[in-house]
């Protein structure tokens, strides 16, 4: 089965991920979101794969709140595709897909709930 990982290698927890999947022998594809920005239909397809809100896919660091974003900005499916399509920077990482689910992988070891 295809395990696809959204990825920042500046980011500590993408890169336990990648370690942990490595040392599982696990095939996977990087996707480094950041130099390639997902499309829409692909967005639409992780959130949609999430057992999670899709909120859950959106980081509320110090950029959001500098971009004058709120909660209520990312409370639905079609506000979430079209806030990481404007910036796909707030995507949280690592997401982690493989079949028919999708994890924000925080803590990185949630991507071990997709292999087992």
């Amino acid at each position: 089965m295809k395990t696809t990982v959204f990825y920042n290698p500046e980011c500590s927890k993408c890169r336990r991920v990648r370690e942990m999947l490595d040392e599982r022998g696990e095939s996977y594809e990087i996707v480094e979101y950041l130099k390639t920005p997902p499309d829409r239909a692909t967005l639409e397809g992780v959130v949609a794969r999430l057992d999670t809100p899709p909120a859950s896919v959106v980081r509320r660091d110090a950029h959001f709140a500098e971009l004058g974003l709120r909660e209520s900005d990312c409370a639905t499916v079609g506000q979430v595709v079209d806030l990481l399509l404007r910036h796909p920077e707030l995507l949280e990482r690592p997401v982690v897909l493989r079949g028919n689910r999708a994890i924000v992988a925080r803590p990185p070891e949630r991507v071990l709930e997709l292999l087992d």
